[in-house]
């Protein structure tokens, strides 16, 4: 039967990149690790100081994970061959539509471990701290930032990734000044580095009154989270810090006294706020991880391109920035300028199917390294 040549010739075309995710995995190693760590927690002792434990816990489940999860893909190809082979000898159109979901299902699997191995980065693997500002064009503005929260946390939702609000600003009619949260999920830094920048808006305004065409622009941050006590040195006489009170949801505490924390780096001018925790201490604390871990990345960058990069936020929310487009009227198309990634379904990318685009520029970057750029 044709369909089952094709679906054969599809299924052998997919062998080699399984090979090449397999090897850059390393999956020898990994297992070695393996044994090693559960050789480990059987020794005396191995308990006794719970942050250690809790690392090597934590780092034997991702191995595992990783090597369940290519062994799952090998068990789904050769399940793949066996229907198709029921399908030639029992001359049975009828497993046509199941090998079709199988094989979609498969190369669906592989290409996301396969983008998944081009996460490399020192903090790929880390939390992700994000920071959405409103540009200029008030309530058409804001409204735009927060159908872009929505738009990252319905992503995050379908990853499996858990969300901590840090700081919260309500637009003064509508929608959204300014919030920062945390993404927690393995590779989500490696993962949302690449929606750093300005994103761009063209629709018909629902706040303007004369229902002409307008052009919005947001900036999105991010920066990893960086749990451990990262080498940068703060003068304290560099710090600005202010106290105010909470604002947005947060429970019978929120307002209730000046705990949220704003910190402000006078050297750099970088800014981190904070006003999720329960106490102005927490939050002091959290907004100087904050700062160290910003700081951090700035002393990694050798040249000011990539040091204006890092500090997305120090740019200018308009013209020329944009990284992407989102064009409601008088077309419906997204497009990222830096890949040319497009997508005519709006609505669904606004419903956080982001990974397009996302996945297209870790290629390029790749095709960049690789080139030594």
């Amino acid at each position: 039967m044709v369909e089952l040549d094709q679906m054969k010739q599809q299924l052998a075309a997919c062998e080699e990149p399984l090979a090449e995710v397999k090897a850059s995995l390393d999956l020898e190693s990994k297992t070695k690790r393996i044994e090693e760590l559960e050789m480990e927690m059987e020794a005396p002792g191995f308990w006794d100081d719970p942050d250690y434990s809790n690392k090597r816990m934590k780092e034997l489940k991702n191995l595992k994970d990783t090597v369940s999860l290519i062994q799952g893909l090998y068990g789904q190809k050769d399940d793949i061959y066996t229907l198709i082979e029921m399908g030639y000898e029992e001359e049975d159109e009828s497993l046509i539509p199941e090998i079709e979901e199988e094989m979609e299902s498969f190369i669906t699997k592989l290409e996301e471990v396969r983008i998944s191995t081009l996460l490399s980065g020192e903090y790929d693997r880390n939390n992700a701290i994000l920071k959405l500002n409103a540009g200029a064009g008030g309530t058409e503005s804001c409204d735009w930032a927060s159908m872009l929260y929505r738009m990252y946390t319905r992503w995050a939702e379908r990853k499996g990734f858990s969300i901590e609000v840090l700081d919260y600003l309500d637009g003064d009619e509508a929608g959204i000044k300014s919030v920062t949260w945390q993404v927690n999920g393995e590779n989500a830094y490696g993962y949302l580095k690449s929606e750093k920048g300005v994103h761009r808006l063209v629709r018909i305004s629902p706040f303007n009154a004369q229902g002409k065409r307008q052009t919005s622009f947001v900036s999105l941050d991010v920066m990893p989270e960086i749990e451990e006590d990262v080498d940068v040195e703060i003068n304290m006489d560099d710090l600005r810090i202010d106290t105010y009170r909470s604002s947005g949801a947060g429970g019978q505490h929120i307002n209730k006294t000046s705990s949220a924390i704003r910190i402000t780096h006078l050297p750099t001018g970088i800014v981190v706020q904070c006003q999720n925790e329960r106490s102005q201490h927490q939050n002091k604390d959290k907004a100087m991880q904050m700062l160290k871990a910003k700081l951090y990345m700035l002393k990694q960058e050798s040249n000011a391109e990539k040091l204006s990069d890092i500090r997305g936020e120090v740019k200018e929310i308009g013209w020329g920035n944009q990284i992407r487009s989102y064009v409601l009227q008088p077309y419906t198309m997204v497009k990222d300028h830096r890949t040319n990634e497009e997508s005519g379904n709006v609505d669904a990318v606004l419903d956080g199917s982001i990974d397009p685009f996302i996945n297209a520029y870790l290629k390029s970057q790749s095709i960049k390294g690789d080139q030594g750029e």
